[in-house]
């Protein structure tokens, strides 16, 4: 496996430079599910902060669901520690632009782990919570009693999707992380090689996930993907400057 050294230089594929300090924490995103939804934008505006400008595809607008396993999570200098490092996790997350920086902002963030979902949201601030996760190879099953979400699929991957769309690397392809914490707005910077696609088809889907008036419980993903995943190195945490 190319060391961190390796990864660090393997730049090609952003869209801009990586940070010229140090990086601060470094994890792994393995077996990665990816369900993308197209949303109408005023549903969409309602579940952004006004201060982060909401992205589009062509004049489309999309949520994700992406589930997958974080492992060896850990910062600088440290060891990772599997108990707290090793969790599963979903995400639903939707695109946004600041100033020609493309990312992602979370509507949810859930871990499987209650030490794990303490640690990751006092270190990180991004708004993690507990639901209680299994997961079985290619089947993967989650409930949230806080919030009344579920989420159970079933999927089959196929071969690696080696002529991705621009769409599927708008989805997928993203160096920044923005979130609200308090009154303020910041964003971390990340670095991970392209992310190798497979072409994946769900056997199996139902969930709960509705944030105001808008419900993906009874709507299907317009978009399904599976990675086996990627090594990830992050900055620190900035604030934006308005």
């Amino acid at each position: 496996m190319p060391g961190i050294s390796d990864l660090l230089n393997s730049t090609k594929h952003r869209p801009w430079k990586i940070p010229g300090i140090n990086w601060v924490y470094y994890q792994e995103w393995n077996n990665a599910l990816f369900l993308h939804w197209k949303v109408p934008f005023d549903e969409l505006r309602k579940l952004v902060p006004c201060e982060l400008k909401l992205d589009d595809y062509n004049g489309e607008y999309y949520i994700s669901l992406v589930a997958f396993t974080m492992q060896k999570i850990h910062l600088r200098f440290l060891p990772s520690i599997q108990t707290v490092s090793d969790f599963y996790e979903i995400n639903v997350r939707t695109y946004v632009n600041n100033n020609g920086k493309p990312g992602v902002y979370f509507l949810s963030i859930e871990a499987e782990k209650k030490l794990s979902v303490i640690i990751a949201k006092v270190l990180s601030g991004l708004p993690y919570e507990r639901a209680f996760m299994k997961r079985f190879g290619s089947a993967y099953a989650s409930e949230n009693h806080e919030k009344n979400f579920f989420f159970s699929a079933k999927f089959q991957t196929g071969k690696i999707n080696d002529q991705k769309s621009e769409l599927d690397k708008w989805l997928t392809e993203r160096y920044r992380l923005y979130l609200k914490k308090d009154n303020g707005f910041y964003y971390y910077d990340i670095h991970h090689l392209e992310w190798e696609i497979r072409f994946a088809e769900l056997d199996h889907l139902k969930l709960r996930y509705n944030f105001g008036q808008l419900d993906l419980s009874s709507q299907t993903p317009d978009y399904v993907h599976y990675s086996p995943g990627v090594r990830v190195l992050s900055w620190q945490r900035k604030k934006l400057l308005s």
